[in-house]
């Protein structure tokens, strides 16, 4: 595999791995005096700008809809390019 192709390829997936983190720390409440705080505000700053456009994307096709699935549908399409990145 190049260098390029294969770079990329890790960086999708440390991406995936850090919303699948950023989606668990959503089910708890991390306190702003926490020593994990400032990495948490980190998560959020750099999975932020993909799942918010996703997420207003969601809430026009469907404005009642109770659940987030922006971290899902952003996983799915991360592990598409991935894919196609990797020729399969």
């Amino acid at each position: 595999m190049n260098s390029l192709p294969g770079l990329l390829v890790q960086v999708i997936d440390i991406y995936i791995y850090i919303i699948i983190i950023r989606a668990i720390l959503s089910w708890f409440q991390i306190r702003p005096d926490s020593a994990f705080f400032p990495v948490y505000l980190f998560i959020i700053k750099i999975t932020e700008p993909v799942l918010g456009w996703f997420r207003m994307q969601m809430r026009k096709l469907a404005p009642n809809m109770m659940i987030d699935f922006s971290p899902f549908i952003v996983i799915i399409l991360l592990q598409m390019l991935r894919s196609m990145i990797l020729g399969g």
